[in-house]
């Protein structure tokens, strides 16, 4: 089981196609496990860098 840690939310953006039709998407986060200390969670990319940073001090 993990913990998830972050609350960030998925970005809203436009797909804009070459003749310039525009459409609703969503940019997706990069979701990532990291173990530290047998406890497992789920973050983003960019929080895991922090968390494995802090967890080798």
């Amino acid at each position: 089981m993990s913990k998830k840690v972050t609350a960030k939310r998925p970005n809203s953006a436009n797909n804009v196609s070459h003749a310039k039709n525009v459409t609703k998407r969503k940019q997706k986060l990069n979701f990532q496990y990291v173990t530290i200390n047998g406890v497992r969670f789920k973050t983003t990319a960019r929080e895991a860098r922090i968390l494995r940073r802090l967890a080798s001090k």
